[in-house]
């Protein structure tokens, strides 16, 4: 398979002598769900602003499906959408103006321009705000316009950086539902997001960045076996008046009805399910409490600080 991007001894120092980037090393296969996640300043917006000609290098060597981003740039840019953090249109323009005005910028004509930004605004339900300012949008509503936009010249590369941030649950589940599928009909997606629990449900690989080196990269399925134990929440019916009497469970009684209980990864269930039932104890429904992928991130991250090990342990 061949790669969407090619990042190699990538370097960033800005004027004021901050090394935001330190030799950055990142492949992305074609096809992929890739997420790029670090906290904040540690190197994702520099690296997503020199992929697309924002930010300019200080060092290194940049490819994207094998264009050379020095010796092609607007080769390079052709290929490429991008879905800023921040609200970057007119907010006095209509909304399908927008759109069609963006095409104009990669040689598409209005004709064409205009049936694209009709099939991108009724994907994203937004077909019926088509006339309207865009100041009149929700917040949700001009995230999926931005998002929109930056697909008018229907680009082999999509980043999208925090394009959920502030946005209700509906219109956020509505919204991977659509990037999923584009990304099934064959875009390379890179992701950044605060939301964790998002990244480990979309994204098949990973880097995780933190003081302008990548301090993991690898297959997010690979990454989240590292977790040895998790934590669940039990809800059940019953009392829990003789849980004294259960050996060897490491169970914490929430309230009359909840527990909380830590489990290893090769540990099954089913004989601590037998031992509350034993004590009159039925389990009704449980859920993961702790997000792996966010055990595993602040792990890497706490390596990372001085006097601690940087090899990678297991969680």
């Amino acid at each position: 398979m061949s790669n969407a991007v090619e990042i190699t001894g990538l370097r960033k120092t800005y004027g004021n002598g901050l090394e935001a980037l330190k030799g950055v090393d990142l492949t992305v296969a074609e096809g992929d769900f890739f997420a790029l996640l670090g906290p904040n300043g540690a190197g994702k917006s520099t690296t997503i602003g020199i992929i697309s000609s924002l930010v300019r290098k200080s060092a290194g060597q940049v490819l994207l499906f094998g264009r050379d981003l020095d010796r092609e740039p607007a080769a390079v840019k052709s290929l490429l959408g991008v879905v800023p953090q921040e609200f970057n249109f007119n907010v006095f323009e209509p909304v399908q103006e927008i759109i069609i005005n963006q095409g104009g910028f990669y040689g598409i004509k209005r004709s064409e321009a205009r049936v694209r930004s009709e099939r991108l605004l009724k994907l994203l339900g937004l077909w019926d705000k088509r006339k309207g300012m865009a100041r009149e949008l929700s917040g949700g509503m001009k995230r999926r316009l931005m998002i929109a936009r930056a697909l008018v010249h229907n680009p082999r590369l999509l980043i999208l950086d925090e394009p959920t941030a502030g946005v209700d649950i509906e219109i956020r589940r509505a919204t991977w539902d659509f990037v999923r599928d584009i990304n099934r009909q064959g875009t390379t997606i890179i992701l950044t997001t605060h939301y964790l629990e998002e990244a480990e449900s979309l994204c098949r690989n990973i880097a995780i960045i933190d003081h302008g080196e990548i301090i993991e990269h690898t297959a997010m399925k690979e990454l989240l076996q590292r977790v040895n134990k998790e934590t669940f929440v039990l809800y059940t019916h019953g009392s829990l008046a003789g849980l004294g009497s259960i050996p060897q469970c490491n169970l914490r009684r929430i309230d009359d009805s909840t527990l909380e209980v830590d489990i290893d990864r090769e540990q099954s269930m089913n004989g601590l399910f037998a031992r509350l039932q034993q004590c009159g104890i039925e389990v009704l429904s449980l859920k993961n409490k702790s997000n792996r992928l966010e055990q595993l991130f602040l792990s890497l991250l706490a390596q990372k600080k001085p006097g601690v090990a940087n090899d990678v342990h297991e969680v």
